[in-house]
Formats: structure tokens, C-alpha cells, sequence
């Protein structure tokens, strides 16, 4: 090591106070006229106030001793508030070695944020060896009114390390969630996260609210029957292959032109709009990769400006259902085979590929994306899904995918 190395010092230099422009500048500019070497640098700003941290290399000899001292009085000038903490070589080693560790995203979201939440999950991380390094909030500034069924409160954790037992930790964060009212995404903090190219969600009871065979059957006078072959595909007595054809058998003989009506009363979910239009400015594909019918989805692609939509086609002769599909079922496995085509036509990785949906027959599309989220969905799905939003609407995905609200363009 140099001499001048031997007699070089590391400060973390610290500083709060009331913020008003230029004060950075200031600060900075001093440092500057000593020559000072800056390692690391954060700040930020809760209701106008600056927290400043400055991690800095200063000259040997008595150049130190001044540098600090003309530092001290012009945050003194500022009415700034500051604190040097000398750090030895060894520890400013350590701490750079951290950087080795993998990087992992807590995302914590829900229509509000409270200090019990925050507790709770950053108990779980400290207990599982990892360090929070950052918190950054995503969501607007939250007003003081109560909050509402549109509100959204969405904060970002940076942490670092490797957790003990994953999924002994996950199950801990589904139990907060379940308790808490809130939804909490745990992620790799890699290259994947910040370049996704391509979104798929699932339709019914997704991008839209209803359940479009249950809306045909209500139609057709066989809203019992179906729902009976519905709850029996939900308990696992029969795969969803086969429930769609019993369901869809039970539409014999109804008019083609019912589609239409029902078509004209389907509801967009919560933030859908949002979510899609935000996505279309972005330059992100979409597409509507679903169980339920075409005819539905290709209205959706008009409505939202889905760039493709696959679904199930009904088979209609005479201006009736037959009560059969044409051509192959879109089932779970099948959805999971047209995302990976999709991804491959685009020659982007399956890691830049984000699924929404909210079915067991999802689950599949899920697991095979690189990011896979469940919405609003039963808890078996919610347990299965490596991510889940369960508190907000749709455009809670942006949050997952580490946008702000500041950034939005919408």
C-alpha cells in the first residue's frame, strides 16, 4: 500500500436538515476544492427534509483536519445537522465485499402502508440474514384522508444476502399477507427484472371481472348446472379439460347473438386500463393468453390494444352453439406452450416474460415466465405462484416490475 494510502482517512459523513436547492451544490463544492474522493453517496428526502449520507476519502495530513472543518461550517451556514464517523480499511473492505452478496427486491403493497407491516416483514428478513440496504417509495405521496378502495401504497426494500430457507420464509410472508392485509413480492434483483419485454395475462376474472362461461350459462338457464361442473374442476375432481367441454356442452342450442349482450356488460378489473395503456407507451407486447373464448378476447384487443389474443374458439352452426370447441383446448399446459412461442417469435428470453392470472390452470403460464404473478386469486394459487397481488387492482404489476409513480406516463 502507498503511503499515501497508509495516511488517507475514510469519513461517513452524515447530514440532515431542512432542504432547499443548491444545498447539495454547496456541500459538494467544498469537498471539491480539498480534492476529496467520494466512495458512495445516497440521499434523500422525506417531507422536505434531506437525509444526505457521503462516504469519502480525504487527504492525509492536515489537509483532513481542514477539509472537515470548512465542511462543518458551511452546513453550519446551511443549518444542516452533521455527524463524522471515521471507518477503518478494513471495515471500508468489508463492506465493498458485501457487494458479492446476492441482491434481492422486497416489494410491499396494498391500498396503505402502516409501521406494524414494515416491522413485521423486516423481522423476517433480519431473521433470515438478510440486510435492507434501501427503501424507496413507489406509490404517490399519500394523502391524510382515510384511504379508499382506489388507494395504492407501494414501498421498494433493496436487500442483500442469501436467505436461509426460501420457501420457510416465503410461507412467513403469505402469513403476514393473509394477517396484514398486504401483498409482499420477494425477487432476484438481477438484469431480467429491469428489461422485461413481453406481458400475457390470463382473462377471465383478470383483465376482466366476470367469468364469461358463468355469464353464457345465466343466459342459456343453465347457470346451476355449469356452476356445479365449475366447483367440481375447483375440488380437483376433474381436470380443466374436461370441465370446459361439460360446461360448454351445457351451451347447446343458445344463439350466437347472445354473445354480443353479454359481451356489452363485461367490466374491466381495477387498473387494467391503466396497467395496459402504461405498458403500450413502454413498448411492451401484450397478450391475452386464455381458457375462456375468443370472441371475448378479441374484444378486449380492441378495447386495450392487445397486440394478440389465443383462446378457446366456440363452435356456432346456424346462428347457434353447438356445445362444442373448435380445434384444440387452450388448457394449463397449453397456455404455458403458446407463452414460450410467443417468447421465441420475439427471441427474447422467458426471463423477460411476465404472467398474470388468477386460475389453477394458470399455474403453469406462471411458473414457466420469469415473472409469474397470481391476481386475486384462491389461496392454493396464491401458495403455488412464486408472486401475488391480492389487495390492489391490476396495475399494481407496474410496482412488481420496480416503476414509480413519478414515472408513470399516465
Amino acid at each position: 500500500m502507498a503511503e499515501s494510502e497508509n495516511h488517507s482517512e475514510i469519513i461517513l459523513i452524515n447530514i440532515a436538515g431542512s432542504d432547499r436547492p443548491g444545498v447539495t451544490a454547496a456541500l459538494m463544492e467544498i469537498l471539491a476544492d480539498y480534492e476529496v474522493r467520494v466512495l458512495d453517496i445516497s440521499q434523500a428526502m422525506v417531507h422536505e427534509n434531506l437525509a444526505l449520507g457521503i462516504l469519502v476519502k480525504l487527504p492525509g495530513g492536515t489537509a483532513a483536519a481542514a477539509a472537515l472543518k470548512d465542511f462543518l461550517f458551511k452546513a453550519h451556514q446551511l443549518e444542516l445537522r452533521v455527524r463524522f464517523q471515521p471507518v477503518s480499511h478494513a471495515e471500508y473492505q468489508q463492506w465493498v465485499g458485501g457487494e458479492k452478496k446476492p441482491r434481492y427486491v422486497l416489494t410491499l403493497l396494498g391500498r396503505r402502508v402502516t409501521a406494524s407491516q414494515i416491522a413485521r416483514i423486516a423481522a423476517v428478513t433480519t431473521a433470515n440474514g438478510l440486510n435492507i440496504e434501501d427503501i424507496v417509495r413507489l406509490s404517490a405521496r399519500s394523502p391524510l384522508h382515510d384511504v379508499d378502495s382506489s388507494s395504492r401504497a407501494c414501498l421498494e426494500l433493496s436487500l442483500r444476502g442469501e436467505p436461509e430457507d426460501a420457501d420457510a420464509m416465503k410461507g412467513e410472508f403469505l402469513s403476514i399477507s393473509q394477517e396484514m392485509d398486504i401483498d409482499i413480492s420477494f425477487q432476484e434483483d438481477n438484469f431480467y427484472r429491469r428489461n422485461r419485454r413481453l406481458v400475457v395475462f390470463d382473462m377471465d376474472s383478470t383483465l376482466i371481472r366476470e367469468e364469461v362461461i358463468d355469464e353464457l350459462a345465466r343466459e342459456a338457464g343453465v347457470g346451476t348446472e355449469v356452476a356445479a361442473v365449475t366447483e367440481a374442476a375447483m375440488q380437483g375432481e376433474i381436470d380443466f379439460r374436461e370441465s370446459l367441454q361439460r360446461r360448454v356442452a351445457l351451451l347447446e342450442g343458445l344463439e350466437a347473438a347472445v354473445l354480443e349482450t353479454v359481451a356489452r356488460r363485461l367490466t374491466l378489473t381495477e387498473g387494467a386500463e391503466r396497467l395496459l395503456k402504461t405498458l403500450q407507451v413502454l413498448g411492451y407486447r401484450t397478450a391475452v393468453i386464455s381458457g375462456g373464448f375468443d370472441y371475448f378476447g378479441h374484444r378486449l384487443q380492441t378495447r386495450l390494444g392487445l397486440d394478440t389474443v389465443h383462446a378457446n374458439q366456440l363452435e356456432i352452426r346456424d346462428g347457434r352453439l353447438t356445445g362444442r370447441v373448435v380445434g384444440d383446448i387452450i388448457d394449463g399446459d397449453r397456455k404455458a406452450a403458446v407463452l414460450q412461442s410467443l417468447a421465441g417469435e420475439m427471441g427474447i428470453e422467458l426471463s423477460q416474460v411476465i404472467a398474470v392470472g388468477d386460475g389453477a390452470n394458470d399455474l403453469p403460464m406462471l411458473r414457466t415466465a420469469g415473472l409469474g404473478i397470481a391476481f386475486h386469486a384462491k389461496p392454493v394459487v396464491q401458495r403455488s405462484a412464486r408472486q401475488a397481488i391480492s389487495t390492489i387492482g391490476l396495475d399494481g404489476v407496474l410496482y412488481l416490475m420496480g416503476m414509480n409513480d413519478a414515472e408513470s406516463p399516465l
